[in-house]
Parts: C-alpha cells; structure tokens; sequence
C-alpha cells in the first residue's frame, strides 16, 4: 500500500505552522487514496513528553493515522544495513573535517555556500590513519552527480546540489538523509508532503533513494508559516500552540488555506493539491 506521512522531531510542542503541515500532508494522502503514517523522527534532541502532546493534539484536530507510530531510534538496524551496502560499493568514505574547516574551504563553482568541498574524498589510508587519531570520522556518501532533479507538485521540475554529503555523523548518530530515505522506502512512502524549507534536500534524498534501489517519492513542498517578521514561525512568537489557541487553531488554519469546512474529513470533499497556496502564511495571534 502507498502512503504518505507527517513526520514530526519531539524536540517540543508543535505550533500552529506544524499542524498546518500535518493537516495538508493528511489531506494529500487521503485525497490520493493513500494510507497515512506517523513517524517520529527523535535521533536527536528529545523533550520528555513532547511525543505524547504532539499525538494528541494531531489528533484533536481530527486526524487519524494508519498503523502504529514508527519511532527512528528503533530503527538503527536498518540505517546500519544501508550504510554497510553503500560502503560495499565503495559509495562511503570517511570525512574529518569540522564544520567550519567546510564552510571556510573554497566551494566548486556555482556551489552553495557550505557545499562539501571534497576535502577527504581521496586521502591515503596512511592520511586517514593519521586523522583519526585527531578526531572521529565521519561518514560521507561519495557521490558521482553534481545535481539531481525531482518533481515537485506545486514547484514543478528542481534540480538542486547534491554534494558528497554526509550518512553518519563523527559522533556515530545517523544523519537525517539517509534515516528518512532509508524510513520512507521500507514504509512505502511515495508521497511526501512536508514545509518548503525541505525543498533544497529533496535532491541529494531521492539521489540517496535511487542508489540504495528505491523510486524516489513525489513531493509536495508546502509554504511555511511565518512570523509578522518573515521568519519561521516560533514559541517566542507569542499563542502558537494548539493549548494556547485552544478550540479556534483548526479554524485559522483552515482560514489560511482559503477553504470551508469544520473537519479533516469535510475539507477532503473538495480538496485538491493544486489549490494549495504558493505563498507563505504571515500568522498573526489573535487578540
């Protein structure tokens, strides 16, 4: 069965920008007669009980899912076997480069600032030897693209960079592009619907799918909500969340969207993925 997914990291409570997401991502699933999963995606920062809240009020704005919530930390297993499959195709090497070492090294023409330069794409084994003994080694995919397309239903054709980047990182957790692409495939996910400030890794994710012998999902990169500032939406912005908001969030949300209805299921009545606003929503909290 083919299915779509909201995805969310329990860092904290989800805010009105969030559930939006999780509401257009049920929409487009149900709409294409699609399943509907929740995967927790908690490989990094973790708030206790933030799971628990962000489930519950996913469902008090009427949405309901297929399956049990899948959780990544369950899941090291199945990143181990793909990194052990590209490493036996001579698609890993080891990076030990920091952060800034990358962002300072000069870039390959029409690179994004911060794009891997490459630096320990070819070392020996005797300079890896050497290196390691400074510090711990990540694990970088060695691609042989510079960039990859994918379709995206409401930006249509973007080619976007795909650098040497990184599966594993030096402190052994597992990078978020290979653990989505990895979930996504043994989940069946083929649509992903998800705010468009993912567009620029849809790329080097559906290259990373294609490697690893999975067909990449389609995409559906939605606006985010924003602040009255024009920056991503955020606790300091004052009532963002659905306990703060209380019975009037599905109702704004709903409003942002240019659409009539006072469920899920009565906005999938008339909903389309084309009708889907191109631009963000500057949220104002109600007086």
């Amino acid at each position: 069965m083919s299915s779509g997914r909201f995805a969310p990291s329990p860092s904290g409570d989800l805010h009105i920008g969030n559930l939006r997401t999780a509401l257009l991502a049920w929409l487009c699933a149900r709409r294409t007669g699609r399943d509907f999963v929740i995967r927790v995606e908690d490989l990094d920062r973790v708030r206790e009980g933030a799971e628990a809240r962000q489930l519950a009020d996913l469902a008090a704005i009427g949405l309901d899912w297929d399956g049990p919530v899948v959780r990544q930390s369950e899941r090291a297993r199945f990143y181990d076997a793909a990194l052990a499959s590209l490493a036996g195709r001579g698609l890993v090497f080891e990076c030990f480069c920091t952060r800034r070492e990358i962002l300072e090294a000069p870039s390959a023409p029409h690179a994004p600032p911060g794009s891997y330069p490459g630096t320990c794409r070819d070392l020996t084994e005797a300079e890896r030897e050497a290196r390691r003994q400074d510090r711990p080694a990540a694990l970088r995919l060695r691609s042989d693209v510079a960039t990859f397309t994918v379709q995206d239903a409401l930006h249509g054709t973007y080619e976007g960079v795909v650098d040497d980047f990184v599966l594993r990182r030096g402190d052994g957790a597992v990078a978020y592009n290979l653990a989505v692409v990895v979930d996504d495939a043994q989940q069946g996910i083929d649509q992903v619907v998800r705010g468009d400030d993912l567009l620029s890794s849809a790329p080097r994710q559906a290259y990373l799918a294609s490697l690893l012998g999975s067909t990449p999902p389609s995409y559906v990169h939605v606006p985010l909500a924003l602040n009255t500032e024009g920056k991503r939406l955020a606790k300091r912005d004052g009532a963002v969340t659905l306990a703060e908001l209380g019975p009037q969030t599905f109702g704004l949300i709903v409003a942002s969207l240019g659409m009539h209805g006072s469920s899920p299921r009565e906005l999938l009545e008339t909903f389309e993925i084309e009708q889907i606003p191109r631009d963000p929503w500057i949220f104002v909290p109600p007086a």
